[in-house]
């Protein structure tokens, strides 16, 4: 597949291009690892956000139903077209991602997963996107940087444990598949990468005001030098002793700090905290 993957990009004339986080992958068995970390089936429906050369569009088209790849950059059309040349159930839309309406996308759509090699540049606000707008996306199997992974999957109490790892906790529970060395890619980029899943499901953790839930979890980790006490007191306009007991209420510790609660305790502790701040 090496082979025939560059003798593809070059009689197509395709450029890298920096600007769009462009590390193509060309390892069939890493491609199929992927797919089946994902879960993927012939039932299922699957969206692709980067499709590069085709190869991981090509795999997924092997086990899912349908799949629909968002590419941004239209100097990959011809390189697609050929790698997708008979490949009926996969389908190619040249727009950026991110700037559909995901209510748009969505609204022709059964329930779905996502399976992708993403650019480095948009990789937590894409997954913070599906996490926090999306009504029917089953789960991300995501190709990101190594220490982007290990801060969304990190366990309270850790030093990759922060704000990113607790506000995705809301809906998903995220779990590193595979760690990837940067030689895997094409151009080989300048860090190491893994494989996360991350199932999304409503209600995962009782809050009842997810504004609420965000804002303390924010609060939080806005100084990690500080108690969590201090960082409540500054960032609602609570008094000591209020602070004091909603901590109290929730038993924290006098004195913990933002990463040692657990996405549980910010769920309780943000139901507490309503009686002060609305």
């Amino acid at each position: 597949m090496q082979s025939g993957f560059f003798t593809s990009l070059k009689s197509s004339g395709f450029v890298f291009k920096k600007k769009y986080g462009q590390n193509f992958i060309a390892d069939g068995e890493l491609l199929a690892r992927i797919v089946e970390g994902a879960g993927v089936c012939d039932k299922d429906v699957v969206i692709e956000i980067g499709c590069g050369a085709g190869t991981l569009t090509r795999e997924i088209a092997k086990k899912a139903a349908k799949v629909y790849g968002f590419e941004i950059d239209p100097s990959l059309q011809p390189v697609l077209s050929r790698a997708l040349s008979g490949v009926d159930n996969a389908e190619v839309v040249f727009k950026d991602f991110m700037r559909v309406p995901m209510q748009k996308i969505e609204s022709a759509l059964p329930p779905y997963k996502v399976v992708a090699n993403l650019p480095y540049y948009i990789t937590t606000p894409l997954i913070m996107r599906f996490a926090e707008e999306s009504k029917k996306c089953q789960s991300l199997t995501v190709m990101v940087q190594k220490e982007v992974a290990e801060r969304l999957c990190a366990k309270c109490g850790t030093p990759d444990y922060g704000a990113i790892t607790a506000s995705l906790a809301l809906r998903g529970e995220c779990r590193i598949l595979e760690r990837v060395g940067r030689e895997k890619f094409t151009p080989s980029p300048n860090v190491d990468s893994a494989v996360v899943r991350i199932d999304l499901c409503e209600k995962r953790l009782n809050v009842e005001d997810v504004a609420l839930y965000k804002k303390v979890v924010q609060a939080a980790f806005s100084s990690r030098r500080k108690t969590l006490e201090n960082n409540l007191v500054n960032s609602f306009s609570l008094t000591r002793e209020q602070a004091k007991e909603a901590l109290c209420d929730c038993n924290i510790a006098e004195g913990a700090r933002g990463e040692t609660l657990s996405p549980q305790a910010f769920a309780l502790l943000s139901e507490k905290l309503k009686k002060y701040v609305n």
